[in-house]
């Protein structure tokens, strides 16, 4: 009898094993971020109303109408007069660049991101198990990966990887990859550089199309730090628990309105389509049908599909039955909404999408302000806002949404691991009290504004 039993009991016995076994497992695949260092350059880089109109005056190819079109879209794009430029802006050469000028661009991120991040968290080069360096537009052999090999002397067994081409959504592609590699490898050190070089990539057509992003993107990178050691739990500053991708490559709309290529005088710039709203958006509702299930809790949900399924059978339209369609209330499961800092339209339309407040995207806005579009590293100049403001505390959840070329919308939802304050490294430290300011609206109208008067027929350049 007793043999019975002891027969009995051992897949009982194996089962609870192989559960305890898989769930211990699961703690090696965790997805922490011990910290993160955002670029500010120096004052000297800095971009104001005056430089900018110097900068238009020196492109000789622009005509009235190409100004009255800069002056239109700097003022609707909500960017400020404390923005980064590269260096190459400041000596006058933006419209001859060089490989060199891209690579020193790089440089100056590199060392002092990177070498800020290091001595926070007291880990070596060395340690680095993981690297993934994405910059859409700028490719060097050696890699740009190698490159920072080569500077820190790192090991030679280091996970590399590069990515190009990604876009403004480029930051959760490079999560991503960690994340899976996190999965089949314990007690990893992943480093994450992300940014986009501005200085040969420059448009100085009279496309307007390209010349919208002179008005929009700016210098600016960050550097992550990733782990997967259990260890460290407990001085990680988030844990990753979702994260989705969505890509609508296959689709032409969506693959060509933004997208890199010549003008018509064979200048190389960017293109932003005006369909970009509308696939940006379309993107976005699909991402949130597949997500939503995802990261809300199981009541919203179910209060949503009553709503939605009682409409439905009541045969009435939102007009004729005087009733609103059913809206899924994000909140419920999101306590912070960092949005990529695209531009005025692009967080306006996320804000519409999700039922969002001036609160909720006022990390983005001043984002947008003080540092403009810095394509993929936007993301964490909003979360340095978030930590500045002193919002993020144990537990709540941020959920980070970004949308670039492809076209793309990817997201990522964070739990926060511990109280997060101000710290001297953060990238908003000197400017964070002024913040949000009395007004958003830049000087440029006030200064320039004489130029909507001028008369085609009788303007003259400026000189």
């Amino acid at each position: 009898m007793e043999l019975l039993i002891l027969l009995c009991a051992l897949p009982i016995f194996y089962f609870l094993l192989m559960i305890g076994k898989r769930v211990y497992a699961r703690g090696d695949q965790e997805c922490y971020i011990l910290d993160y260092q955002c670029y500010k350059p120096t004052n000297d880089r800095m971009i104001d109303t005056e430089f900018c109109y110097e900068i238009i005056k020196r492109t000789k190819e622009l005509g009235l109408p190409e100004l009255k079109f800069l002056l239109q879209a700097t003022v609707s794009s909500g960017i400020g007069e404390k923005t980064y430029a590269p260096k190459i802006v400041f000596e006058g050469r933006e419209q001859n660049p060089t490989v060199l000028d891209g690579v020193f661009e790089m440089e100056e991120f590199f060392h002092d991101s990177v070498e800020k991040l290091l001595a926070k968290t007291g880990i070596r080069p060395s340690e680095i198990d993981v690297l993934l360096v994405n910059v859409s537009m700028l490719t060097t052999v050696p890699s740009l990966a190698a490159r920072l090999i080569n500077h820190y002397k790192m090991r030679d067994d280091i996970k590399v990887y590069n990515l190009t081409g990604m876009g403004c959504s480029a930051s959760l592609i490079s999560v991503d990859v960690v994340r899976n590699i996190f999965k089949s490898n314990k007690n990893l050190y992943a480093l994450v550089v992300t940014t986009e070089s501005m200085a040969p990539n420059w448009y100085a057509g009279t496309d307007r199309s390209m010349l919208l992003c002179n008005c929009l993107f700016r210098i600016g990178g960050c550097a992550i730090l990733l782990t997967n050691k259990r260890a460290l739990k407990h001085k990680a500053m988030l844990k990753l628990n979702c994260l989705l991708r969505t890509h609508h490559g296959s689709r032409d709309e969506s693959y060509n309105c933004c997208i890199q290529k010549e003008d018509e005088q064979g200048r190389l710039g960017f293109h932003l389509g005006k369909n970009l709203p509308k696939v940006g958006t379309v993107a976005l509702v699909d991402h949130l049908k597949e997500i939503a299930p995802k990261i809300l809790p199981m009541s919203e949900l179910l209060r949503f599909m009553v709503k939605f399924l009682v409409r439905k059978m009541s045969k009435t339209s939102s007009v004729a039955g005087g009733k609103t369609k059913p809206v899924i209330n994000f909140k419920t499961g999101v306590d912070h909404f960092c949005l990529h800092a695209g531009g005025r339209a692009v967080i306006d339309g996320v804000k519409l999408s999700l039922g969002l407040s001036e609160y909720d995207i006022e990390p983005s806005r001043m984002t947008m302000h003080r540092f403009g579009n810095t394509s993929a590293s936007s993301l964490w100049y909003v979360l340095g806002y978030m930590e500045a403001k002193k919002r993020l505390k144990k537990g709540d959840k941020v959920w980070m949404i970004s949308l670039g070329a492809g076209f793309e919308c990817n997201s990522g939802l964070w739990e926060v691991m511990r109280n997060l304050d101000l710290d001297d490294a953060n990238a908003w430290k000197d400017c964070i009290e002024g913040y949000p300011p009395v007004t958003l609206v830049n000087p440029f109208m006030e200064k320039f504004g004489w130029i909507n008067q001028e008369d085609p027929a009788t303007f003259k350049r400026p000189d």
